[in-house]
């Protein structure tokens, strides 16, 4: 069967490159450039132009479960799995449903944090890159994304609200997330000690559980 895997916000399909999954074969949907103007929903029907299979398995990171679940409310999907992100604005910290709500992404200085090294060692911590190779992962995509996507992308996230109803969700999720803590969230499987960049650094653990959730 195909798997088709939404990388997190501003990275490519390489952050998948250390799961090894057994019962299917991975097939990546990788970031589009998008319109200044374009709604989550308009995005992500581009983004599902690359799923050729009804009763298509979906898994994403971080934004791109969000992206996952948005497709899932109008594609035939058989089964959504998310690693490190949320099923709905509830499980959002409070921090950030406040800056959606007052628009602080619209005044937030993006570009500066693109060309602050002391803003690359908060986030790396945030996200659990603590050795060298995590961390240069890291920065290299941050230092490349294009400040439109990384603008619009903001916006979606900080705003986004989950309506379809869609159930058959299996979430993974790290007890150590400071993305996404894990106090606000309920998933299914919990990897103990585990970060917001746990597909990279835990895959072993999170191979184990994808190759158990998927349908024979």
């Amino acid at each position: 069967m195909n798997l088709y895997c939404i990388p997190g916000f501003g990275v490519d399909e390489r952050i998948y490159s250390n799961l090894v999954i057994d019962k299917a074969e991975l097939c990546f949907l990788n970031w589009l450039d998008p319109d200044p103007k374009e709604s989550f929903n308009a995005y992500a029907r581009r983004m599902a132009a690359g799923i050729k299979d009804e009763d298509a398995i979906l898994m994403g990171i971080s934004f791109g479960g969000m992206v996952a679940l948005e497709i899932a409310g109008f594609r035939n999907i058989k089964q959504v799995i998310l690693i490190s992100s949320i099923k709905q604005r509830a499980e959002m910290p409070l921090e950030m449903r406040l800056a959606g709500a007052l628009r602080l992404n619209r005044i937030f200085p993006v570009r500066k944090i693109q060309q602050s090294e002391a803003a690359y060692r908060i986030a790396n911590r945030r996200l659990g890159a603590y050795t060298p190779e995590e961390q240069e992962f890291a920065n290299t995509y941050r230092k490349t994304a294009k400040l439109s996507y990384v603008n619009w992308s903001f916006d979606k996230i900080l705003n986004w609200r989950n309506t379809n109803g869609f159930k058959n969700v299996v979430h993974i999720h790290g007890d150590r997330d400071r993305i996404f803590p894990i106090k606000y969230i309920t998933p299914d499987y919990v990897i103990k000690e585990g970060t917001h960049m746990m597909v990279w650094n835990r895959a072993p653990e999170i191979s184990a559980i994808i190759n158990r959730v998927l349908p024979s």
